[in-house]
């Protein structure tokens, strides 16, 4: 073969590798977290294959986009302060709302969101609170405030559990003292360290994952929880509860970015675009059982989905009024090792 048709066939190659690129887009999101069928769906509507890779938690995902620079992945599901994070290691590609026309179906607070206002790196999916979930039947009185799991009555003792993901396992007794959920001040570590330290002897378990069947089964009578995760057991027992404590929560967001490295950027934000069809949107709140930004979705659900479960006719405006979980830049150190701290007491 000639040099000429040497280099005609290796032109050919990459021509048809970007042509195989440019017909595909390439995700990482939790599992579960999207409709089953959404790549022939995806592909139905746009024409587009649609590979989905799965973390089990952020700090999983993070340390994959870190380590390659992003590459291999169009899209990435991570929550808020992961999202950040990304953005200042400059990691995430710009969102263009050009590309994107279903933003229009978001609330206006979902652009007020602190660590990305204007939606300029990140597009919020699903969003929501941290709360007392407990079974009325077995628990006295309604729990009004942190200190009724950080100090639980005599009869809860053994009965209660704690999220173990770092920030919310913190939380709590953030709140409770009235500090910030993303203070990295060390006197405010130690002071919500010794608190549960103390807490830990108390508990059942640290549970991220079945907390609402031990309060289904009654193994346990309150726990710590997600809003969503919590409807989970409302759902198989109507005696389970939600509240908000006096004391505030967190505001959790979970959200979609575009890596800067994506070999699909048009795709990706296609991909973003599709999701946020009010469709897609109701199946956040019909299966996820989160609330979500989407208001084009929560307003094709069920009003009696809402007054079933109280927790998702929270409004955005009043979402807003809890302090965001934020990156803690330098801070994380000190934060994860006052965790490591807490998980090594007896």
């Amino acid at each position: 073969m000639n040099t000429k048709k040497i280099l005609m066939a290796a032109f050919g190659l990459v021509l048809m590798t970007g042509s195989a690129l440019a017909d595909k887009v390439v995700i990482s999101n939790w599992d579960g977290y999207m409709p089953k069928d959404i790549a022939d769906k995806f592909k139905a509507a746009t024409g587009l294959d649609l590979e989905v890779a799965v973390h089990a938690t952020n700090e999983e995902i993070m340390g994959k986009v870190t380590a390659s620079g992003g590459q291999g992945f169009d899209v990435l599901f991570v929550s808020s302060p992961f999202a950040e994070a990304l953005h200042k290691l400059d990691l995430l590609a710009p969102i263009d709302p050009a590309k994107i026309p279903n933003l229009k179906n978001l609330y206006p607070e979902a652009a007020q969101l602190k660590h990305d206002p204007g939606n300029t790196f990140s597009v919020p999916y699903a969003w929501g609170t941290t709360g007392l979930c407990y079974r009325s039947d077995l628990v006295k009185g309604e729990p009004s405030s942190w200190n009724d799991l950080l100090n639980p009555a005599d009869d809860l003792k053994g009965k209660t559990t704690m999220l173990a993901t770092d920030r919310w396992l913190m939380a709590p007794a953030f709140l409770a003292a009235g500090v910030s959920v993303n203070t990295v001040d060390q006197a405010a570590l130690d002071k919500a360290r010794d608190q549960l330290v103390a807490t830990k002897k108390t508990l059942l378990a640290y549970d991220d994952t079945t907390f609402y069947s031990k309060l289904v089964s009654g193994e346990a009578s309150l726990v710590e929880a997600w809003d969503g995760w919590c409807n989970y057991g409302i759902a198989e027992k109507p005696e389970i509860k939600y509240v908000i404590p006096k004391e505030g929560s967190d505001l959790w967001v979970d959200t979609m970015v575009i890596t800067k490295a994506a070999q699909n950027p048009d795709g990706a934000a296609k991909f973003i675009d599709f999701l946020l069809s009010a469709e897609n949107g109701k199946w956040v709140v019909e299966n996820i059982m989160y609330k979500t930004p989407n208001k084009a979705g929560m307003d094709s659900v069920d009003p009696a989905m809402l007054t079933q479960y109280p927790n998702m006719a929270i409004a955005p405006a009043d979402l807003l009024k809890y302090e965001q979980l934020r990156d803690l830049g330098d801070g994380a150190k000190a934060f994860a090792k006052t965790v490591s701290e807490i998980m090594a007491a007896k």
